[in-house]
């Protein structure tokens, strides 16, 4: 038995989305996958083969655990520990977050499980590669002991999980591979929107240095009760008119604004900024998506809009490119 749900692209709104305003956001064909499977008794066997992790435990070594990382986030939220180190490595995530829909569903093992877990979204360059692989596995579960699907508990679940990785999420990941779509996000509410039907190219600039949660941290140390969140939030009404009108040039004009707005707080590398540049020279429209990095000079992914792919310039910086399309659905079973 399998679930799967999609990665996303936030168009426009990234950062600004935590302090109440709008974030424009597209699920895309990119996936993560899991896939459950009987096990012996008293057994929950997480297997990650696309970073080589793959462990088993007993209900209670999982129960245990779980409550770690519980204690971890409570202290995150009190200033004695940095978000980077409330999980100790990736699979902590998905046990969480298996625990967290087995208590929530009240639901009983008669037996053991294994989960397996995929992905084709690129990990933490701000695809959602997370909130879907989440999502894919609580999915999975309620699915695995027939239960009924509510969207608004998984997307609950989700949430809970996601905060452990970014410190506060603001929910935008877990709605759009919930839902699949676009949609305008807000303040946890969400309008759908049509599918951008422009072309676009996801560049791989490199995994940045700083986690999604310690790029949160900084930005609203330096910005929180900055007004530059107000033009942000301009930029991105202005873009969601030009999507409804499926405005090519007007996209374009959008983007190159936002990536200048994210580049004033700080958050895109210089490296990439030269690349953003060029791309603007070259006839395109570039912006990093998602939270971007602090330090280093790689900047997760950045989405790129122009009639013709960037071949040549991503040869040049040695990034590699892919061609992504919008994608309708959400996190179902397959």
């Amino acid at each position: 038995m399998k679930a799967v749900a999609p990665g996303k692209l936030i168009l426009s709104g990234e950062h600004s989305v935590v302090y109440g305003k709008p974030a424009l956001v597209t699920a895309i064909n990119r996936n993560a996958q899991a896939i459950i499977t009987p096990e012996a008794p008293d057994v929950i066997a997480f297997d990650l083969p696309d970073i080589k992790q793959n462990q088993s435990f007993t209900l209670r070594a999982v129960r245990e655990l779980t409550n770690r990382v519980a204690k971890n986030y409570r202290l995150f939220l009190n200033g004695e520990l940095g978000i980077r180190d409330v999980l100790h490595k990736p699979i902590d995530l998905f046990e969480f977050a298996f625990i967290t829909v087995l208590d929530g569903l009240h639901l009983k093992l008669a037996e053991g499980l294994k989960i397996q877990m995929h992905s084709n979204i690129p990990i933490g360059c701000g695809m959602g590669s997370s909130a879907a692989s989440i999502l894919s596995v609580l999915r999975a579960v309620g699915h695995y002991f027939r239960v009924e699907f509510r969207p608004d508990w998984y997307y609950k679940y989700s949430l809970e999980a996601e905060n452990l990785q970014h410190g506060h999420a603001s929910g935008v990941d877990s709605y759009i591979s919930l839902h699949g779509g676009c949609a305008r996000f807000q303040n946890g509410q969400a309008s759908k929107l049509p599918l951008p039907r422009v072309p676009m190219y996801i560049v791989q600039t490199g995994v940045p240095e700083t986690s999604t949660g310690e790029c949160v941290v900084q930005v609203g140390r330096d910005f929180g009760k900055s007004q530059i969140w107000n033009e942000f939030e301009a930029i991105t009404l202005e873009m969601e008119k030009a999507l409804v009108q499926n405005d090519f040039k007007e996209m374009q004009r959008c983007i190159r604004e936002n990536s200048r707005l994210l580049s004033a707080i700080g958050v895109v590398p210089e490296r990439v900024q030269q690349f953003v540049a060029e791309v603007e020279q070259w006839g395109g429209a570039a912006k990093v998506c998602g939270a971007g990095a602090v330090s280093g000079d790689k900047g997760g992914v950045v989405l790129v809009v122009s009639e013709n792919p960037p071949v040549e310039l991503c040869k040049k910086y040695g990034y590699e490119l892919m061609t992504v399309r919008g994608e309708p659905l959400g996190a179902r079973i397959v």
